[in-house]
């Protein structure tokens, strides 16, 4: 930022102008448009250097510099930047979203309007057994009539509450009253406005693999137009977010453990990150068995 006569333009990035306006399709019915965004990787830049006036910075130091501020997590120069979407979503989904608390909405009024026929069905490959390992996550598939009768089901309980929503508006019930008769399968939708510090923020969060596969998949969308709009920032983004591995004390002590020759469940043992219940039994969770993954994580290519 130079003096005030310097006359301020609007910037823009030709790949994130051509994703506005377009409706980016997510699970049967929902999807993500990208509706507007402030800034891109030069805002980020703009605020990081405000206190040392106009330069002659090449895009290197650019880069090199959102790399420094995303690596120690200097949050501000990237809040200068925000994006609104409009999204199209399950209220299941939606209900996890919603708890990042950091973003504006304004949704889609059950009260005011009537809800369409629109309700979510999961492909039968992603109809799974519950978890062992997780409380709130799936597992192996299912066998395929178990799976084709959820789905049955799934249609006719929403095909059945929809047509129980239709007759209770039709005798005079109000909106606000008649929706409490529909599943967490059917849709909403909201302006969702955030700026990308705590876009990202969600971004880590919702893009990991222990995140609900359908939330995953508008996080990937969401992605996609942050990518967009801040090359620079979202590569940096995945090398010391996505692509890193956070390492507890204990986990340093196993480590050191390694180094010097230990085996993996040697090493464990002397950090003590325990591997095995007072019964004898491998545990299957647990910060032991979460350290194990993070070496095969480091291990595995890419």
């Amino acid at each position: 930022m130079s003096d005030g006569d310097t006359p301020m333009i609007r910037p823009s990035v030709p790949a994130a102008d051509r994703l506005i306006g377009v409706k980016r399709p997510v699970l049967s019915h929902g999807f993500v448009v990208l509706v507007d965004y402030m800034g891109s990787d030069a805002a980020i830049v703009q605020a990081a250097r405000v206190s040392y006036g106009p330069g002659t910075k090449t895009l290197r130091d650019d880069r090199g510099l959102i790399r420094y501020l995303l690596r120690h997590r200097h949050t501000t120069p990237f809040e200068m930047v925000e994006l609104k979407f409009l999204i199209r979503l399950p209220i299941y989904v939606a209900r996890q979203i919603v708890r990042h608390r950091t973003a504006s909405l304004n949704e889609f009024s059950q009260r005011y309007s009537i809800v369409p026929d629109e309700f979510d069905l999961p492909p039968v490959q992603d109809i799974r057994r519950q978890s062992t390992r997780s409380r709130q996550g799936r597992a192996e598939p299912l066998p395929r009539e178990v799976a084709e009768r959820f789905r049955s089901d799934l249609q006719h309980v929403s095909h059945d509450a929809y047509a129980a929503y239709s007759a209770a508006l039709e005798a005079g019930v109000a909106r606000e009253t008649a929706r409490m008769i529909l599943p967490l399968a059917y849709y909403t939708q909201w302006y969702w406005k955030i700026d990308l510090w705590n876009l990202l923020h969600f971004l880590s969060l919702r893009l990991d693999t222990h995140t609900q596969e359908e939330t995953r998949l508008y996080a990937a969308e969401l992605a996609k137009a942050v990518q967009a709009i801040c090359p620079i920032a979202y590569e940096a983004f995945e090398d010391f977010v996505l692509g890193s591995v956070s390492l507890s004390g204990k986990e340093r002590r196993a480590i050191r453990s390694l180094l010097e020759g230990a085996t993996p469940e040697k090493a464990c043992a002397d950090a003590g990150l325990p591997l095995t219940r007072e019964d004898g039994k491998s545990m299957t969770t647990g910060e032991g068995v979460e350290f194990l993954e993070k070496l095969e994580r480091i291990r595995a290519p890419g």
